[in-house]
């Protein structure tokens, strides 16, 4: 029977698991990833008997683990610190960019959170047989996403691959998974930091209308400049305005319509206008009909679905659909 001292981490963790009970248990698996779910569930399937007293000093052990007064702090500095005690700088610094990087457990779960215009120009450089490999592992939306920003003939080329390509050996999975870690995650962790006006700006369209005004009225009193960047970056409901017809019917295309009512039941007329302008004149007595029937409405209600609309603006500038930025006022044609 296993005692203290033979069992794993997984094991261990496996005990406590079984302690809980199976509602415990549930409740901790709700919250775990799937490799750590499938580590564990072999470990409390093949575990067998424990004596008590075994189970009894893993429950201690966790207990000693977490009960320490002092407060610990995990940061990246520090994680950087001990990981350049335990391994080579450049071992090191290789994990450190890769945890940097796009948000995910896996390689494939970080090329899920890179941006399509961004990975499409990374891969457009690959042999096709690699792209195909993959894209295969891909979210099958992200996939046809990146497709459609790589050039039509490669694309195809890509497609086709993939359509004869069958049950990929584990070496060659691990071998694209080293060379997407050198040298894209890493180079996309050192070249994406970000601008701390762009983050600040983000935060404050995020904000509710009464606390975005309450705190850009702070800050503009203690720092002006710094306040005036911001907002200059900001986009907000109202800045749709600076949107063409063509890129209102963009939009439109994506957003919400059950929200768009609530919308605009708070948005200035020349917004209401600029939606308007860009339907049927069915559809926009519709939408009139729509904004009118709705009656009184909470203020931050009408906020959360006009952010939702920033959102699907915002996504689709960053995809290159739309263009955000203000009109320069340089109408000049060159011939």
């Amino acid at each position: 029977m296993l005692g203290t001292l033979e069992a794993t981490g997984p094991q261990k963790a496996a005990i406590l698991m079984l302690a809980l009970g199976d509602q415990g248990a549930a409740q901790l698996i709700a919250l775990m990833h799937e490799s750590e779910i499938r580590e564990i569930s072999s470990a409390m399937a093949t575990i067998g008997p424990v004596p008590s007293e075994t189970v009894e000093s893993i429950c201690k052990e966790f207990t000693k683990s977490i009960s320490s007064t002092d407060m610990i702090v995990g940061t990246y500095e520090t994680t950087e610190k001990i990981l350049r005690k335990a391994l080579s700088d450049d071992r090191a610094s290789q994990i450190m960019e890769e945890i940097r990087g796009p948000a995910g457990r896996t390689m494939w779960d970080k090329l899920a959170n890179v941006p399509e215009n961004v990975l499409a120009n990374y891969l457009r450089n690959e042999y096709p047989q690699t792209v195909a490999v993959i894209l295969s592992r891909l979210n099958p939306a992200h996939t046809a996403r990146v497709l459609s920003l790589i050039p039509e003939e490669f694309a195809v080329d890509v497609m086709l691959r993939m359509l004869r390509m069958e049950n990929v050996q584990r070496d060659v999975i691990d071998s694209v998974e080293a060379t997407l870690r050198s040298e894209f995650i890493a180079n996309l962790a050192r070249s994406t930091k970000r601008d701390s006006h762009e983050l600040l700006a983000e935060i404050f369209n995020s904000f509710e209308r009464k606390i975005e005004g309450q705190f850009m009225n702070a800050l503009e009193r203690r720092n002006l400049e710094d306040a005036e960047r911001i907002k200059a970056l900001m986009f907000t409901f109202e800045d749709m305005k600076r949107l063409s017809p063509e890129s209102i019917m963009r939009v439109m295309r994506d957003a919400d319509r059950e929200r768009l009512p609530l919308a605009l039941k708070g948005a200035s007329e020349d917004i209401r206008k600029l939606f308007l302008s860009a339907m049927t004149g069915r559809a926009g007595k519709i939408l009139q009909d729509e904004i009118q029937s709705l009656g009184p409405v909470r203020v931050k209600d009408v906020d959360a679905a006009q952010a939702e609309i920033v959102a699907t603006v915002k996504m689709l500038a960053n995809q290159g659909e739309i263009d955000i930025t203000p009109a320069s006022g340089n109408n000049e044609v060159i011939l």
